[in-house]
């Protein structure tokens, strides 16, 4: 294993750890050479097994062993020094830096999927993380997101996610006619007046579903709900309005995915 002591914090090839943002190291110019930081070695461990490639490794001595030995450096120091160059507590205490996936076409993604999300400007990435691992664990083929949404290899994304985010399909969604094209009916979740109860039978029996959930502030646009084949809410009791969309999504998972 290529064991490095970090002894100098300007180090080029601590950038990516350190003075890189997110729009940096995804590079949208070149995205082959985009990057991204994944936390954690279990969530690392996940990535790997998927097939992603690691750039280097950046990690406490004492959690060196928890590293993988994928022939790429590893750097290392004490638990304040590498707070002092990320700036954060690492999670578990190693952090990867991996080469971003090439992003696929939603054609290739939904191929074979009967249920997929979709993500329309989710921009916590907590919350992002939960939505992927609440369908990972229930049963849907696909994630779905417009280009407005929390990037999911975002770090703190990733970790949420427990790694689902290496397992579950996803890519990006241009515009809602893709749905339509790849033949998927549209559910929206949001609290309308003209809106169905997630367990109304006018939702069962459908063959291919796209589940579409909004911003976490303003929902769903006027403009994409009435361009959805139907629109559905989940009954409320004791004057709660609504769920976190995280929570909304795992229980519209759960229901549609029957």
């Amino acid at each position: 294993m290529n064991i490095i002591k970090i002894t100098d914090l300007q180090l080029p090839e601590l950038a990516p750890y350190a003075r890189l943002t997110e729009a940096q190291l995804r590079n949208r110019l070149h995205a082959e050479q985009g990057l991204f930081i994944c936390e954690s070695a279990k969530v690392i461990r996940v990535a790997l097994a998927a097939g992603v490639e690691p750039v280097s490794f950046l990690c406490e001595e004492k959690f060196v062993g928890d590293v993988p030995d994928c022939g790429v450096p590893v750097y290392t120091a004490e638990r304040e020094v590498l707070k002092s160059l990320t700036g954060y507590e690492l999670s578990r205490g190693v952090l990867c830096c991996m080469r971003r996936p090439v992003e696929r076409g939603v054609g290739e993604v939904v191929k074979d999927a009967r249920r997929v999300a979709v993500l329309d400007s989710v921009v916590n990435s907590e919350n992002t993380g939960a939505i992927f691992r609440a369908a990972a664990a229930l049963g849907l083929d696909a994630v779905l997101l417009t280009r407005t949404c929390c990037d999911p290899l975002n770090r703190r994304a990733c970790r949420v996610s427990m790694g689902t985010v290496f397992q579950l399909p996803w890519t990006y969604l241009d515009h809602y006619g893709q749905l339509k094209d790849n033949g998927f009916i549209t559910v929206a979740l949001a609290l309308t007046d003209s809106s169905v109860p997630i367990n109304d039978l006018s939702l069962k029996g459908e063959e291919h579903m796209a589940i579409i959930m909004g911003t976490e502030g303003d929902g769903l646009s006027d403009n994409v709900l009435r361009g959805c084949d139907h629109v559905a809410r989940i009954p409320m009791h004791r004057g709660v309005d609504s769920l976190n969309v995280a929570a909304a999504a795992a229980v519209a998972f759960y229901e549609l995915s029957k």
